[in-house]
């Protein structure tokens, strides 16, 4: 049961299922990522993390916790968090549960960007981020404007048939660009590929936080005239939302999410597709829902994560989150076969 709380002039809708889903949700993504911090050579406890993170700890417990461990675990809930909320941007602008940054080409835009610095130009990390950022930029302006016709603007199908064949045909150059490269560096780049959070740092965690400060807060604002697109672009002019602006705004922050957790985690599969889909489940709640889906995104990322520090054979976050994620796209597409049957 959701009510309107009003302060000045100021109106928040309040639905205490969804904030409580958002609380419980929140929990498990912090609690994952102190065992993530407290996981590796040296095993540190979840109550010595926790002390060490409060200022608590002694001096070998905060060097492991704060300096070795914990850029890693910030990267990955910041970049779940991004994804999640992207995936619940595209989602609802296509009105397709399969309209994902994975699926309609920004992610491999991004990948291509990374790509194109380490193959062929031989940037370092700095370069390697700027051009990370700059190929899902660029694809998502392609894809738009490709999908854009003029009088009708963009609409959600044509913009995920239009970002699906973007995918394959950058799926297919970043696939060329590896067969060219010397050994050491398309094994560099198959691990990049991967989606990982081995090595990262406050180099990687730092930049990501500073673009979630804008982004997430515009999502946010967003989110609003995006829930009243999902009745229909006529049904949004009625009410007063300019649904090509919106739109086009929606896009420029869907992708900079995407663009920022991939350049700061690689391109990690199926959380941007799992997690707006689990967030609506779980808070019964039809409609756009950014932060519910972007705290899943980081609960996700972070499990995934955690299984990866605990498998018996070390791998990337991307591989654990890509086959959770085939399951569940798997388990999707079976549900909407059995729906469409009855």
């Amino acid at each position: 049961m959701s009510r309107v709380v009003r302060a000045g002039g100021v109106s928040v809708r309040w639905e205490p299922r969804a904030a409580l889903v958002c609380g419980l949700v929140a929990l498990v993504a912090a609690g994952a990522a102190v065992l993530v911090v407290g996981s590796g050579e040296f095993p540190v406890p979840p109550a010595d993390v926790v002390r060490s993170l409060i200022g608590q700890g002694d001096a070998a417990t905060d060097f492991i916790v704060r300096t070795l461990r914990l850029p890693r675990a910030v990267t990955g809930l910041l970049a779940g968090l991004a994804l999640g909320m992207s995936g619940a941007i595209f989602q609802s602008m296509s009105r397709n549960p399969l309209g994902s940054p994975d699926l309609i080409g920004f992610t491999t835009g991004s990948a291509t960007g990374a790509l194109l610095q380490i193959l062929v130009f031989g940037g370092g990390a700095v370069a390697i981020t700027v051009s990370s950022v700059a190929g899902a930029f660029l694809t998502g302006a392609g894809v738009y404007l490709v999908a854009y016709r003029r009088g009708g603007g963009v609409h959600g199908v044509r913009l995920v048939l239009v970002g699906v064949a973007a995918a394959a045909m950058l799926e297919a150059a970043n696939s060329y660009l590896i067969t060219r490269a010397e050994l050491r560096e398309a094994y560099e780049a198959a691990f990049w590929l991967t989606g990982s959070l081995n090595g990262r740092g406050w180099a990687q965690a730092t930049p990501l936080a500073a673009a979630l400060a804008v982004l997430v807060p515009a999502a946010l604002l967003l989110s609003r005239p995006l829930g009243m697109g999902e009745m229909g672009d006529d049904a949004a002019r009625a009410l007063g939302v300019p649904v090509q602006r919106t739109r086009a705004l929606l896009t420029v922050v869907g992708v900079g999410l995407v663009a920022a957790a991939t350049a700061a985690a690689g391109p990690v599969p199926f959380v941007a597709l799992a997690a707006p889909q689990l967030a609506r489940r779980l808070t019964r709640r039809p409609g756009v829902q950014p932060l519910p889906a972007g705290l899943t995104g980081a609960a996700l990322l972070a499990c995934g994560d955690l299984i990866s520090l605990h498998l018996p054979v070390a791998m990337p976050v991307g591989v654990v989150t890509g086959v959770l994620g085939g399951a569940y796209l798997a388990w999707l597409l079976l549900a909407a076969g059995r729906r469409t049957a009855a």
